[in-house]
């Protein structure tokens, strides 16, 4: 199992994250596109709504790889295949359990 799960991580650093880095670029520089193509064509009405569509799907292009990082280390954290280097799995929250509520609620 631990050269499955070295593979697995060699597989999502070297692949995967650059992957995502890669699109994740590409989005925020369709983004600066719109942008500077909005500014540029600002007192055009018709071709400042490309600057618009542009910068539209760039944010969305943004989002989508930020969601499929999330969902992959999701899946990461539920499984434990400890692939995703920094995420969520191994924090501690014992500390919530010493947490009271303060005394306007409970009466004190």
């Amino acid at each position: 199992m631990d050269a499955a799960s070295q593979l697995l991580t060699n597989f999502t650093k070297y692949v995967i994250d650059p992957a995502i880095l890669l699109v994740f670029s590409a989005g925020f520089l369709v983004f600066m596109y719109g942008l500077v193509e909005f500014m540029w064509n600002m007192n055009s009405g018709e071709a400042s709504n490309e600057g618009k569509k542009h910068m539209l799907w760039g944010i969305i292009g943004m989002l989508i790889m930020v969601s499929v990082y999330g969902i992959l280390t999701m899946i990461d954290d539920t499984f434990g295949f400890g692939a995703v280097q920094g995420g969520g799995s191994g924090t501690d929250v014992s500390r919530l359990n010493s947490v009271a509520p303060p005394c306007i609620f409970s009466g004190c």
